[in-house]
């Protein structure tokens, strides 16, 4: 079958194997550029399969030469229908760190289920080295959240909490600006993104590996989050994800107490915003990235996923410094690039200017869909689109 891009709204239904072996080919070969001293060799990725998740897990394998183990849930090919791009991304992941002589497991399936956490505690005793890991990466994106205990299944919403909110957007597809209004989210529904996209998940991962045993002395968790400027407070900081994000940041606390007597620590690491299905998805981002993407790549300090992963691990994570440097809550910054003030004034001066008939002018939206694409493994140089994929 050849394989094309299908669009419905911010969702790609179809992946390239092909291309997406490319894509993470590419970022295997940058983390092997980049190799690392003192880093963790027993490493597990809870949302291993894509963005950042993937990107820690190249890093932690062809920096460090970890042995790995990921969690995802991800569809395999059936019929004419393709695999999702996560599951393209992990094979071609498993190949390259199995002929680098790595240990690589992988467990597909509900990571909020305990089925899964079970599984992985398994896995960590019978396969890895001594039985423990010594680094967990939580980078969970999802939807949706089925509660272990109660059955019950939370919803999330991206939506301003205390009233309707306005301003500009794009579709990156046609680059046509447009306004968009945002109704406020009820109680409940602040409620339950708070269950799907807070830390309670990660603070039950935490909970059963200690209680089993298998958390090296002076591990450390890090999960994922971002604050982004004022511009995107509503629909972010100060929005149903903003809420999430402050009950995630509580939960690293209560993880850095549980981990205590090992020396472990739990850290928040914001990172920069990048194009990824979530942040698609999310009404005033898509502009503001492709604002960013365009001064950032004039300056020459844009990064990618895989090259920011590298930098946290490499310039915070193990750098040999102690402590790790932290901002004054706590937080590992990796979005100081992003959040240079002259930077975000620039960013302030385009958002006003910026309309129709100038936008190729203040943003990069030829950018940012090819990076959209290249997500699900389309528009990578050397790789003929044209082909009939057998296999796939």
């Amino acid at each position: 079958m050849v394989i094309k891009p299908k669009m419905r709204g911010f969702i790609c239904t179809t992946a390239h194997p092909l291309g997406c072996a490319e894509n993470v080919r590419r970022q295997v070969e940058y983390a092997k550029s980049n190799p690392i001293q003192g880093a963790p060799k027993r490493v597990l990725i809870i949302g291993s399969s894509a963005g950042y998740g993937l990107a820690c897990r190249i890093a932690a394998a062809f920096c460090c030469s970890a042995d790995t183990i990921g969690v995802f849930f991800e569809r395999e090919a059936s019929g004419s229908r393709t695999a999702t791009a996560g599951w393209y991304n992990s094979r071609a992941f498993e190949q390259l760190a199995k002929e680098a002589g790595l240990l690589c497991e992988s467990v597909n399936g509900d990571a909020f289920g305990d089925e899964a956490k079970q599984e992985v505690i398994r896995l960590i005793k019978d396969k890895m080295p001594g039985g423990k890991v010594d680094s967990i990466i939580y980078s969970l994106a999802a939807p949706k959240r089925r509660d272990p205990v109660t059955g019950e299944v939370y919803s999330s919403v991206i939506k301003p909490i205390g009233g309707a909110y306005q301003n500009k957007t794009i579709d990156f597809h046609t680059g046509e600006l447009s306004e968009v209004t945002i109704e406020p989210a009820a109680a409940d529904e602040i409620a339950q993104t708070v269950k799907v996209m807070g830390g309670e998940d990660w603070l039950l991962w935490i909970k059963a590996m200690s209680g089993a045993g298998v958390i090296e002395q002076n591990a450390v968790t890090v999960a994922f989050s971002y604050i982004g400027p004022s511009l995107t407070y509503p629909v972010y900081k100060d929005g149903t994800i903003g809420k999430a994000k402050e009950d995630l940041e509580e939960k690293s606390k209560q993880i850095t107490a549980l981990l205590s007597p090992i020396g472990g620590k739990a850290f928040i690491a914001v990172n920069k915003a990048l194009v990824t299905q979530a942040s698609s998805a999310i009404p005033v981002v898509p502009l503001y990235i492709s604002i960013l993407y365009k001064l950032m790549k004039e300056k020459g300090t844009h990064e990618d996923c895989i090259r920011q992963m590298v930098r946290m691990f490499k310039d915070r994570l193990y750098a040999g410094k102690a402590p790790v440097p932290v901002d004054e809550a706590g937080r590992i910054r990796m979005d100081d690039w992003e959040m240079e003030p002259s930077l975000q004034e620039e960013i302030s001066r385009a958002w006003s200017d910026v309309n129709n008939e100038n936008t190729g002018e203040y943003a990069d939206i030829e950018g940012y869909r090819d990076d959209f694409l290249r997500l699900f493994g389309f528009g990578l140089s050397g790789i003929d689109y044209d082909v009939d994929v057998k296999n796939f």
